[in-house]
């Protein structure tokens, strides 16, 4: 029987933790399998003063006690726990009460994240602070995009918040919320179905607590698979800054050979910054990082060193990718598997366990499977760099409508995610085609209300001329305004417009060095070539998508 425990949310932190340290080592003892699972757990155990109300706790066993007698003795409460907890029974006064919560909510708290921490954070912080104000909410949204956290809450705010909507596409830190009550959810869901997500989190946030070791079951392939996305766009969006840096700098040394021949020792400086130092810590990066999103610190060390094994063995993008998700979970194995006294238990963050995954994670790179990785990556290269025309448009296309046809979602992830990773074994021309068709949806729909204005109303019309902005800057995500009003017609508009032009950079065989920037990239010499020719694929994308969609669109009718 997996058991589970519940903290109230009016409870400290620091007890809050020091409770759930002590059920983990009592359950660990007593060989109970424990989950923080709802749907998983079978018997929940409560630290509080009074009975809870929760939907969740339907058909389940549920104990109630005090946290002050629990942490006095918690085997032996966790004893009483198995024998005389009860079907979950509440009262229908209390039900009724829990449904009206919504009105009576005053305080919200958000926090906000995404792979880029550009456009989705920012966005969706908006529309959370809208739907509250709507609904006469106090709230605060703290974003943590590329600059850093920003908004950022206080103790008292966090004390006295009714619940917390956590809106990320990446692992983020939430140990200060440790005891209160949170939803989480993606910034995708938080921006298109922004009441639905609001009302979730009114009767399905949950009381926080520290992540812990449990046991997963077949059924759970759908939480797995997110998960597995999460930790992967963690350390993409870790990696971006040494991708981007590396990529401008090395552009900068070719634009100076290219116009000052004399200035050698100018060109190796910028060289060894560039492509002999940030573009080589991209792989390390890449790797320690998704270790660091599913092991937390102990993770990071084994992840960085698995990264640089495969930059050394040549296995590139596809090396350390496998190296950060094997690290992450050999970490995690050692993590629930190795026991040490409690007056010790400190020393297996810093020492036992980021030791012990990094010798495995390395010998499993050098003697098992970097090698293979490296030949796949080698027949990889080889294959991209030796495509004929016909198959050139056709990846292209391919990417271009993935680019495309989720606007800032999962697959444009996917796409974009698969251009960075051959940047690293020098194929510059996927890159390409994938910013090309990025530029596309958001661009379109600026164009679109410059050549229609009729058809849009005075907010679309200025939504139009920021998504022509943020088009130039290569954010697909200004089009998401016009995709959630229009979607029928907006994303099949997108992607055909973004395979035409993925397909044309193909076929002119048009490199990219630099992953991010857009159009503004072109003012540095040598970051894209031919530039003629990559600014027509972008113009006949553009052209193709706006016009379409110009001939489909039905006029508003409240201009």
């Amino acid at each position: 029987m997996k058991h589970m425990l519940m903290i109230d949310s009016s409870i400290g932190c620091s007890i809050s933790y020091i409770a759930k340290k002590l059920f983990i080592e009592a359950a660990n003892r007593a060989n109970i399998l424990i989950t923080n699972n709802i749907t998983e757990a079978e018997l929940v155990l409560i630290l509080s003063t009074k009975y809870p109300v929760d939907e969740q706790l339907h058909g389940k066993l549920v104990y109630v006690i005090d946290i002050k007698k629990f942490i006095i003795n918690p085997a032996n409460i966790l004893l009483q726990t198995s024998l005389n907890a009860q079907l979950y029974q509440p009262s229908t006064s209390d039900f009724t009460i829990q449904k009206k919560q919504p009105d009576k909510i005053k305080k919200v708290l958000a926090v906000t994240a995404c792979p880029t921490g550009v456009a989705h954070t920012f966005m969706a912080a908006e529309a959370i602070n809208n739907e509250a104000h709507k609904r006469g909410w106090w709230i605060k949204v703290e974003t943590r995009g590329s600059l850093g956290t920003k908004n950022s809450f206080t103790e008292n705010e966090i004390s006295d918040a009714d619940f917390i909507i956590v809106a990320t596409d990446i692992e983020v830190d939430l140990s200060k919320f440790v005891g209160k009550r949170i939803y989480k959810t993606s910034t995708g869901l938080a921006l298109k179905n922004t009441a639905q997500e609001l009302d979730n989190a009114c009767f399905k946030a949950k009381p926080y607590s520290l992540p812990m070791h449990q046991t997963t079951s077949n059924n759970e392939d759908n939480q797995n698979l997110h998960s597995f996305y999460r930790h992967l766009m963690t350390g993409i969006s870790y990696m971006l800054p040494m991708v981007i840096t590396g990529g401008l700098i090395t552009a900068l040394a070719f634009a100076i050979s290219n116009s000052f021949h004399e200035s050698n020792l100018l060109i190796n400086a910028l060289m060894q910054i560039g492509s002999r130092s940030a573009l080589i810590l991209m792989i390390p990066v890449l790797s320690g990082y998704i270790a660091f999103s599913m092991a937390d610190r102990p993770g990071l060390a084994p992840g960085l060193i698995g990264g640089m094994l495969a930059v050394n063995i040549n296995a590139g993008f596809l090396g350390g990718m496998i190296s950060g998700f094997m690290s992450g979970y050999i970490v995690q194995y050692l993590n629930a598997h190795i026991h040490m006294p409690k007056n010790m238990e400190s020393l297996k963050p810093l020492l036992i366990l980021p030791i012990i995954a990094s010798l495995l994670t390395g010998l499993l790179m050098i003697y098992v499977i970097g090698t293979p990785i490296a030949e796949v990556m080698f027949l990889l290269t080889s294959a991209l760099n030796n495509l004929g025309t016909t198959n050139s448009i056709l990846l292209g296309a391919v990417l271009g409508g993935m680019m495309c046809i989720d606007i800032g979602g999962p697959l444009n992830k996917i796409a974009y995610a698969f251009g960075i990773g051959l940047l690293s074994s020098k194929t510059y021309t996927p890159m390409a085609a994938i910013m090309a068709a990025g530029i596309i949806p958001p661009l379109s729909m600026g164009v679109t209300t410059l050549i229609m204005p009729h058809k849009f109303n005075y907010k679309e019309r200025v939504l139009g001329k920021t998504a022509i902005i943020l088009g130039i800057c290569f954010i697909s995500e200004g089009a998401i305004p016009f995709a959630i009003r229009d979607p029928m017609r907006v994303l099949p508009c997108c992607v055909i417009g973004g395979a035409v032009t993925g397909g044309i950079s193909m076929a002119i065989g048009a490199k990219l060095i630099a992953p991010h920037g857009g159009l503004l990239v072109l003012l540095m010499p040598g970051v894209i070539t031919p530039v003629l020719g990559y600014l027509m694929a972008i113009i006949i994308g553009t052209l193709i998508t706006s016009i379409s969609y110009a001939i489909l669109k039905s006029p508003n009718k409240s201009l």
